[in-house]
């Protein structure tokens, strides 16, 4: 067991979780799909951290790490799709959807037929991988990560909103992060996911009105006698 690598990925997890409870909570108040595609992505990514503390451990098997790898591919589509809708651009909308679609497909389907060996090291996903997950996994994550990176620039041109590039740098840290066993440098994966949702943390929620609602409940509390 490699206590570092345990440790820090129960802290993310315990942030990822916690947001996903938050954004959960905000989309039920406003019903914007993008907070629905954010939030759905955010429970992906709150499940791959789980299944990360459970490879930190040097446990693997090849359902959990199949499925870590979809999951991986999904979580980046669906941040991705959460930026897209923050476009309201229909047709953009539709095709980035199809797209999605077919390359999920792709990403699943390698993952099924191939033969993955242990790519667990030191506690972390690191190793060759067979070369249909690869190519499958960039389809994916490239066209994902040149999305995020053009609406990120327009949104804030735009809008000149700190919270918003905070929310879109802190998906595409994210979506990195959980890539770059895909390119085999695995050394900042926990520091990238740390970094990630911290971002989103800052962008997504108001500490202002989580300090009133502290007071507030400090204020209605029963004193001691």
């Amino acid at each position: 067991m490699y206590i570092l690598a345990v440790i820090s990925t129960i802290i993310i997890l315990i942030l990822s979780l916690g947001l996903s409870i938050l954004i959960s909570s905000n989309y039920i108040r406003k019903k914007q799909l993008n907070l629905l595609a954010w939030t759905s992505g955010l429970w992906v990514f709150s499940i791959s951290v789980a299944l990360e503390v459970v490879f930190s451990t040097n446990y693997e098997t090849p359902l959990l790490m199949k499925s870590y790898l979809i999951l991986v591919a999904v979580l980046v589509e669906l941040l991705a799709l959460g930026s897209v809708l923050l476009l309201k651009k229909h047709n953009i909308t539709i095709y980035y959807g199809i797209y999605m679609i077919i390359s999920t497909v792709f990403v699943i389907v390698s993952a099924v037929i191939s033969h993955v060996g242990d790519i667990v090291t030191h506690g972390v996903v690191y190793g060759v991988l067979p070369i249909l997950i690869s190519i499958s996994s960039i389809t994916v994550t490239f066209p994902a990560a040149i999305l995020l990176i053009y609406i990120s620039l327009t949104s804030y041109i735009k809008t000149k909103n700190p919270k918003l590039l905070s929310i879109v740098v802190g998906v595409i840290i994210v979506s990195v992060a959980g890539t770059l066993y895909i390119v085999e440098f695995p050394a900042f994966l926990y520091y990238a996911e740390f970094f990630g949702i911290l971002l989103l943390w800052i962008g997504f929620v108001d500490f202002k009105v989580l300090k009133n609602l502290f007071k507030a409940n400090n204020n209605i509390a029963p004193k001691k006698q």
